[in-house]
Parts: structure tokens; sequence; C-alpha cells
């Protein structure tokens, strides 16, 4: 008996492409993995004592990115380096150090030559963020202070930034700004 229905478990090509144009590959985004690259908490309240008065904390965030290929085809690691810093207002005695280097595998396709580098300086640490949210409230809480809950991270506006230092270097001393 013949069955006139495709049910190999495989999708026709068009269906593969909804919303595509003819010849467009579809953008393919799979986290391979993700791993804590280098932790460090330092506490300075322990180490030092109790900073003397009132106690009102200032808390800096400082976050870098590094991008690169990987050998098998389509892979990338990215890196994201989180330097969580928090002082007394008062004296600006510190209070605690957080440094997170968080890393994923990704393998991408589908994404044109001259859009991947955004695309992996802006989405890969945009799906990544959520736990590196948590690895940072979990690591304020053990180390004796309440939980930092990081503010969500505009990684499209750190990427323009960093774009711009970088044209801001590359222009010559005696050039004007246009």
């Amino acid at each position: 008996m013949s069955d006139d229905n495709n049910n190999s478990g495989t999708a026709a090509p068009e269906a593969q492409n909804v919303g595509q144009n003819p010849g467009q590959q579809a953008v393919r985004l799979q986290i391979l993995t993700q791993y804590i690259r280098d932790l460090s908490f330092e506490n300075a309240v322990a180490q030092k004592g109790l900073p003397s008065g009132d106690v009102q904390p200032e808390i800096s965030v400082q976050v870098s990115l590094d991008a690169r290929k990987r050998p098998a085809d389509h892979q990338y690691e990215v890196i994201s380096k989180f330097r969580v810093q928090s002082s007394n207002a008062s004296d600006k005695s510190p209070l605690f150090l957080c440094e997170l280097d968080y890393g994923g595998i990704f393998h991408v396709e589908g994404v044109p030559e001259d859009q991947l580098h955004p695309f992996l300086m802006i989405e890969c640490p945009r799906m990544m963020f959520p736990f590196v949210r948590r690895i940072v409230s979990d690591m304020t809480r053990d180390g004796g202070f309440p939980p930092f809950n990081m503010d969500p991270v505009d990684f499209v506006a750190l990427y323009r930034q960093e774009i711009a230092r970088r044209a801001q270097a590359e222009r010559p001393a005696d050039q004007p700004l246009s």
C-alpha cells in the first residue's frame, strides 16, 4: 500500500525558509555550551573589618566582550567579562569586588559576513546575560552581602560605544571631528 503523504519526519524545503526570500538562508543560532572561564570574589569588609560610620554602597559595573572563530565550521566562542565593584559612598573604602569571565560556544549559520561581528557581540552576550546575572547575584549573597541583581545590559549601545572608541583611536590627531 502506498502512502502519498510525506511522513519522513523532515520538513519540505519550502517550510524551512518560511518568511525568507528565495535563496536566502535562515539564520540559525544554537548555544553549544556555556561556562565560567574565571571567577573571583573579594570581600574587603571581611579582610579589613567593618567600615566606620554608615555604609552606603555604590556599585559600578564594567563590561567587556570578545569573540573569536573556532576551528569547527560555523562555531564561535564569545567571552563576556564583568567587573562589579562596590565601595562605601562616604569614604570610598572598598566593600567587595566580583570579577566574572563567562563564555559560550555558539553555532551560527545564515548571518551575512558583514553582520557577523555585531551579531556575535550583541545577540550572543544577550543570550548569556541571565546566567551571568544569576552567578553575580549568588556570589554577592554567598560573599556576605545582599544579592546584587544587575540591571539588563544594553549590548547594542555597548557595541556602538566600542565602534566609536575604535574610530576615535584610529583617527589621526590632527584630523578634526566631522
